[in-house]
């Protein structure tokens, strides 16, 4: 299973509250990413979020269509909320807006793989 990690560029000093933001989050509806007709285009199996001074990064584990995912995470009513709340603690403004804004600030986020393993793989 693949996994992204997105980084969010925040405030030092502020880890508590960010984390505060994390813990309010309203999970997405579903893990099935469907396509306009219902189709499953991808599952999200797990996230974490980890955060260290000014770096918060958040890994999510996915099968599927990583576009598909972002795509639907730009729809999640608890996504918009939660890039409202956490706005305040950015070092660097995130552009959300719109689902267009949404996926390409997603895409920016990414870190590059460097490898990934997995038990699973075997």
């Amino acid at each position: 299973m693949p996994f992204a990690a997105i980084t969010y560029d925040v405030k030092s000093g502020f880890e508590k509250e960010i984390t505060e933001v994390f813990r309010g989050f309203r999970r997405v509806r579903s893990s099935v990413v469907e396509d306009d007709t219902g189709r499953p285009e991808a599952t999200i199996l797990s996230t974490a979020v980890f955060i260290r001074d000014a770096t918060l990064v958040r890994v999510i584990e996915y099968e599927g269509d990583l576009d598909a995912v972002a795509r639907f995470m730009a729809n999640q009513p608890g996504v918009r909320e939660f890039e409202e709340r956490i706005a305040p603690y950015l070092s660097r403004p995130r552009s959300t807006a719109t689902i267009e804004d949404f996926v390409a600030t997603f895409k920016r986020s990414l870190l590059n793989p460097v490898v990934q393993f997995s038990v699973r793989d075997r």
